[in-house]
């Protein structure tokens, strides 16, 4: 026993303050490493890598439930349901007020030299523009196959050309809209085009009206025209607001939502046209008609964007906000109509929790992306940078929103496994947002994550080590002494017992173990 004690007290001894300054410093380094690599996983992937590995590969290895048992395979079916759910959810959509890739994205790149849209953003249009401006017989006119090909076609300046040359055969719709989206670098000149396109889609529409019922062929060809049709006079609607003539527009808009319900035309439904309309009415402050828009499209039975929700509560804040008070709120209590503004800012809030952020300018605009995705931090970007100076032109407005929108969380459960007035929010918008918003822009999450114990732990350990290393470094005899210290202290809980088992065995006994 006391050999033992002997030979540990010496191989303290023998221990320099190189060694503990090697010991401490390899330390911190270690989990220096692990910290930064369990950082950038988290920022990544929204996970700890340690606790994801303990999750997946050893928790089945203590014990975990047997895989093949009958509730293993309900739960394994359950998470495939939610995976299924998650991926219906994050449905990415066109952004209805998407603005024009020559006058507007391409002008904030030469100024800024930052590039407004993802390679993922950019794909995705070119599959609208397939899916809208193409179809099976286009192969019959020779223009339509070159811009076939041209809207596939990822150089912007191949496009271009293909476009160009597609006109030298015909006048070709489609090959204007191409020219008026990307060649042209002002408003004015891409509504030249696109009148120009007009006139060309106007002729094709005609002609394949009369000849739709006589073939398959011929009724796909007419479903396209149309398409193309309605995409003109949107745009055309969006350069007059953009060029300040907001009455034309509405008049425009108006039209083409009585195309947007027709059934026999389901592609038109994804223009949205309606969020279009509400910004202009907005724009000429005519909010009875607002009103008359928002209770045909904010029906249980359609989809939900933040401009349906944000709208009506706008609305019934500009019946409030210029006379309401906190202080006097607080003392009087709510009146009906000042509840009545407070539950509709709570249930667009729910909807999507990202947009008070940018309508209180509590977080940076970027130019919104061609395509959001509902009750994500895209879509709130698209609804507020149209739509923050509507808020601003109604007295209080704003200021009822900052004081009211935090009590929506207060009503939503948390963890967030049932919703209050929608559906539960959904965990992946995050990883969609991320593809469809450049990299310069923080996207917003929510809930906000809570850092994982393993990356608390590991900024603990290296910075505590890192302190032990430069305090041996600086007092290296002192140090010595509180390690022998602390060794010392550490392992007299380990002589005691010792002391009491050689107290009671006996001397011969002992004797013999300690020889094996």
């Amino acid at each position: 026993m006391f050999g033992t004690e002997s030979s540990l007290s010496m191989f303290l001894n023998t221990l320099t303050p190189k060694f503990y300054v090697a010991l401490t410093g390899t330390s911190s380094l270690i989990s220096g490493l692990i910290l930064i690599f369990e950082w950038w996983y988290f920022r990544k992937y929204g996970t700890s890598f340690i606790e994801q590995v303990s999750v997946s590969h050893l928790r089945p290895l203590l014990g975990g439930v047997d895989s093949s048992s009958p509730s293993s395979s309900n739960a394994s079916n359950g998470e495939a349901d939610s995976s299924r759910q998650s991926v219906s959810e994050c449905k990415v959509w066109r952004n209805p007020l998407n603005l024009f890739r020559g006058a507007e994205y391409n002008r904030y790149t030469w100024v800024t030299g930052r590039e407004p849209l993802t390679y993922y953003d950019m794909n995705l249009s070119a599959q609208d523009h397939q899916t809208f401006f193409t179809c099976d017989s286009d192969h019959l006119r020779p223009a339509d196959a070159i811009m076939q090909k041209a809207w596939r076609e990822r150089n912007p300046q191949a496009r271009i050309s293909a476009a160009h040359e597609a006109l030298e055969l015909e006048d070709c719709a489609t090959a204007y809209i191409l020219l008026a989206e990307e060649e042209a670098t002002t408003i004015m000149e891409a509504e030249r085009l696109f009148k120009q396109a007009l006139k060309a889609g106007e002729g094709c529409y005609r002609r394949s009206q009369q000849l739709q019922h006589h073939s398959t062929q011929y009724e796909a060809q007419h479903r396209r025209d149309t398409n193309v049709l309605v995409y003109i006079k949107r745009r055309l609607a969006m350069c007059s607001r953009k060029l300040g003539r907001t009455r034309e527009a509405v008049k425009m808009m108006r039209d083409l939502c009585v195309f947007q319900l027709m059934k026999e035309f389901p592609l038109l439904s994804m223009f949205n046209i309606h969020e279009n309309l509400l910004e202009s009415l907005l724009e000429l402050q005519n909010y009875a008609d607002v009103q008359a828009v928002l209770a045909k499209y904010d029906d249980i039975s359609l989809p939900k964007s933040a401009t349906i929700c944000y709208t009506a509560a706008l609305l019934k804040a500009r019946a409030v906000s210029d006379k309401f008070s906190p202080e006097a709120a607080s003392r009087r209590g709510l009146s009906t109509a000042e509840m009545n503004a407070v539950e509709a800012i709570h249930r667009a809030v729910e909807f999507n929790p990202h947009v008070p952020k940018y309508l209180l300018e509590m977080k940076s605009l970027i130019l919104p992306p061609e395509h959001i995705l509902k009750r994500g931090d895209s879509e709130a970007i698209a609804y507020a940078f149209f739509h923050l100076q509507h808020w601003k032109r109604v007295e209080g407005a704003l200021n009822l929103l900052h004081c009211t929108w935090e009590g929506t969380f207060r009503m939503i459960p948390y963890p967030l496994e049932k919703g209050h007035l929608f559906y539960p929010y959904p965990i992946c918008t995050e990883t969609a947002d991320r593809e469809l918003l450049p990299m310069f822009h923080e996207v917003s999450v929510y809930p906000k994550k809570e850092l994982p114990f393993f990356i608390l732990f590991t900024a603990g350990l290296c910075s505590f080590t890192a302190m032990l290393a430069l305090l041996t470094h600086q007092f290296p005899e002192l140090m010595g002494v509180f390690a022998k210290a602390f060794l010392s202290t550490l392992f007299a809980p380990l002589n005691f017992i010792m002391e009491k088992v050689e107290s009671i065995l006996p001397s011969s006994l002992w004797h013999q173990l300690t020889r094996i």
